[in-house]
C-alpha cells in the first residue's frame, strides 16, 4: 500500500509534521492541497516570563477562570498564549500534530475581547466564557473548513457553525482550532493506524511520542494532554472518545446518544455517532458537556435532550461513592494492567464504594450485528451530508469518495487502504431487511441483554473495568497492533454513557478506568468518576518521551 514510498521518505514523512513540509501544486484532476493556518504573527505575548505560554499548562476551568477574574491575563490574550503554545508544542518540539489548524486571529481576538468586555461590565456567561476549546475536525465551524482529515474536503467551507459549536459559542467559549483525527473517524479501513489523516500526519502521544495516540478522537486527546487548550470536543461510534482519552490520560464522556445534537458532525451512523467532552479533570468534562446538551430539530434522536439540561459540574462530590453499589468485570488483560484494576478496585472500596463482581454474558453475533449496521449507515448518512456540502467539496456519495481515494493514492493511501469504504459501497440501504434485523439484534443485546442485564443481575447502579490496554507502538506498515481489553462496545451499541477517568500509567504508559450504567445516567457516572479521581488523583502529567526506557541488551 506504499507503493512508490522510498524508505527515505517514510522516514522523512515521520521526522517533520505535515505543515513543515513543502507541498507541490496539485497537478490538474488531484487533491486539492490544505495548509493549515499558519500562526499570526502577534500571537506570541510580550511577558517577562521567559516561557509566557507556560502559563496555561495543566490550568483547569476553574483555575483559568480565576486567572481572568483577577486580571492575570485577559481572554484575547489567553487564546494567544495557547496559539504560541500549540507553536511550541505541537508544530515544534514534540511536534505532536495534534492540531489541524488555529482559527483566524482576528476571530480569536474578537472573541476574546468580547469575553473581556463581558467581564468588566458583570455579565459574563457562565464557567466557559473566555476559555479557548479545541473541536475535532468532523465538526463543522463558521471560520475553518471541516475535512474529516481527508483531501476529498479540504474545501469543506460550510461557513456553518455545528449546532453544538454553536451553543458553546453561546456560552462565552473561544473556538481555537480544530483537531487532527483518524481519517474519516477511523472507518475507511480496518488496517488503520489510528491518529492518521492525510490532512494532518500521525498524532503522537505525548507521553511516549513513538506510541499510538488511539482514536479516532486522537488530536483532541493529544493536545488536551499537552495543555493545547482548556478542552477539547471528539465525537464517538465505537470507542473514539474513551480509547484516545485513556491513551492520553484524559478524561472522556461518551454521552447517551441523543443528549448532543449531530447535525453539522460528519457521520459514520446515525444510531451510534456521539459528540463527548474531553478534558484533564471530571470537572471541566462536566462543564463542556452540560454546555453542549440540547434538543435540534434537525437531529430526531435529540427530541428529549432538552429535558435533561442541567449543571452537572455543581452535583460534584469527593463523598459521591459512599455507598454506591458498582459491579465490576475483569477481561483478558495484561497483568501489569490487571494488578492496576486491583487496585483501582480497592481505592473504589476505600472510598466508599460497595463492590460486586458480575459476568460478562455471552452476547454471539453482537460484533457482525453492528458491523452490518455501520456499513450500512456509514453509505447512507454519508451521502446525506456529502448533500449539504459546498459545490467546492466534489465527493457526494460514498462512491465518489471511494473514487477519490483511488485517483489520489499516493496522497490518500500511502499506509492502508479502503476496504470498510468497499464494503460499505455494496450495502442494499436503510430499507434492508437484513439490515433492520441487525439494528434491533445489536441494540437489544447491548442494552438490554448486556448492561441493563449486568446491572439487575449485580443490584447495582454502575458498572467499572479498564477501558483499553496502553497506548501500542505506532505502525505505518502493519496499522494498528491492539491488545485489548475494550469497554467500549456495549455503551457505544446501546448509546448508554460511558466515562473514562485516568488510573495512571502502567509501565509508563497512561490506562484509563471506565464507568458504565444506563441511558441518561450521565450524570451519576461523572459523579462517581469526579470522587474517584478525587480520590487517587492518579493522573500523571506528560512528559514527551521519545520512548519508554527500556534495557534491551543481554542479562549476564
Amino acid at each position: 500500500m506504499r507503493t512508490g514510498l522510498t524508505a527515505l521518505a517514510v522516514a522523512l514523512a515521520w521526522a517533520s509534521p505535515a505543515w513543515a513540509q513543502e507541498a507541490p501544486a496539485p497537478a490538474p484532476g488531484a487533491a486539492p492541497v490544505i495548509t493549515p493556518t499558519p500562526l499570526p504573527a502577534d500571537a506570541v505575548v510580550v511577558s517577562t516570563d521567559d516561557n509566557p505560554a507556560n502559563l496555561v499548562v495543566e490550568k483547569s476551568i476553574d483555575e483559568l477562570q480565576a486567572m481572568l477574574a483577577a486580571g492575570k491575563v485577559e481572554a484575547w490574550k489567553l487564546a494567544d498564549l495557547y496559539v504560541e503554545r500549540i507553536g511550541k508544542v505541537d508544530r515544534d518540539g514534540p511536534t505532536l500534530r495534534s492540531v489541524i489548524v488555529t482559527a483566524p486571529a482576528k476571530d480569536l481576538r474578537y472573541d476574546g475581547r468580547a469575553s473581556d468586555d463581558r467581564r468588566k461590565a458583570g455579565k459574563t456567561l457562565g464557567p466557559l466564557d473566555g476559555i479557548p476549546v479545541l473541536i475535532k475536525d468532523n465538526i463543522e465551524t463558521q471560520n475553518m473548513p471541516t475535512t474529516a482529515g481527508s483531501l476529498a474536503l479540504a474545501n469543506n467551507d460550510t461557513g456553518r457553525d455545528a449546532p453544538l459549536v454553536a451553543k458553546l459559542r453561546a456560552k462565552g467559549a473561544v473556538i481555537l482550532g480544530k483537531t487532527n483525527l483518524s481519517e474519516w473517524a477511523n472507518i475507511r479501513s480496518n488496517h488503520s493506524m489510528s491518529g492518521w489523516s492525510a490532512v494532518g500526519g500521525l498524532v503522537r502521544n505525548p507521553y511516549a511520542l513513538d506510541r499510538s495516540a488511539c482514536g479516532s478522537s486522537s488530536g483532541s486527546g493529544a493536545a488536551v494532554a499537552a495543555s493545547l487548550a482548556a478542552a477539547a470536543v471528539g465525537t464517538e461510534t465505537d470507542g473514539s472518545v474513551v480509547c484516545p482519552a485513556a491513551m492520553n490520560g484524559l478524561v472522556g464522556l461518551k454521552p447517551t446518544l441523543g443528549l448532543i445534537s449531530r447535525t453539522g458532525v460528519v457521520p459514520i451512523s446515525h444510531s451510534q455517532d456521539t459528540p463527548g467532552p474531553m478534558a484533564r479533570t471530571v470537572k471541566d468534562a462536566a462543564i463542556l458537556f452540560g454546555a453542549m446538551i440540547g434538543s435540534d430539530p434537525a437531529d430526531p434522536a435529540t427530541r428529549d435532550a432538552d429535558k435533561h439540561k442541567a449543571d452537572y459540574a455543581a452535583g460534584l462530590s469527593p463523598d459521591a461513592l459512599k455507598g454506591v453499589k458498582i459491579g465490576y468485570w475483569k477481561p483478558e488483560m495484561a497483568a501489569d494492567l490487571a494488578a492496576r484494576f486491583d487496585k483501582a478496585l480497592e481505592e473504589l472500596t476505600a472510598a466508599g464504594a460497595v463492590l460486586v463482581e458480575v459476568k460478562m454474558p455471552e452476547l454471539k453475533g453482537l460484533g457482525e450485528a453492528e458491523g452490518l449496521v455501520l456499513y450500512t449507515e456509514l453509505k447512507a448518512d454519508m451521502a446525506t451530508y456529502l448533500a449539504t456540502t459546498p459545490a467546492s467539496v466534489g465527493p457526494k456519495t460514498l462512491a465518489d469518495l471511494i473514487a477519490f481515494n483511488e485517483a489520489n493514492k499516493a496522497s490518500e493511501m500511502p499506509f492502508f487502504g479502503q476496504e470498510t469504504f468497499i464494503k460499505a459501497e455494496k450495502t442494499k440501504g436503510l430499507d434492508d431487511p437484513d439490515y433492520k434485523a441487525a439494528r434491533e439484534k445489536s441494540a437489544r443485546m447491548a442494552g438490554p441483554e448486556g448492561i441493563d442485564a449486568m446491572l439487575a443481575a449485580g443490584g447495582v447502579q454502575i458498572l467499572v473495568t479498564p477501558t483499553y490496554g496502553t497506548p501500542w507502538l505506532s505502525d505505518p506498515a502493519h496499522g494498528d497492533q491492539f491488545q485489548g481489553p475494550s469497554a467500549s462496545e456495549l455503551p457505544a451499541v446501546s448509546g448508554y454513557p460511558h466515562l473514562t477517568v485516568p488510573m495512571g500509567l502502567v509501565n509508563g504508559l497512561p490506562a484509563g478506568l471506565s464507568f458504565i450504567g444506563t441511558a441518561y445516567s450521565d450524570g451519576l457516572l461523572l459523579k462517581a468518576g469526579y470522587a474517584y479521581e478525587q480520590a487517587t488523583h492518579a493522573r500523571v502529567v506528560p512528559q514527551y518521551l521519545p520512548t519508554i526506557p527500556a534495557d534491551l541488551g543481554p542479562r549476564k
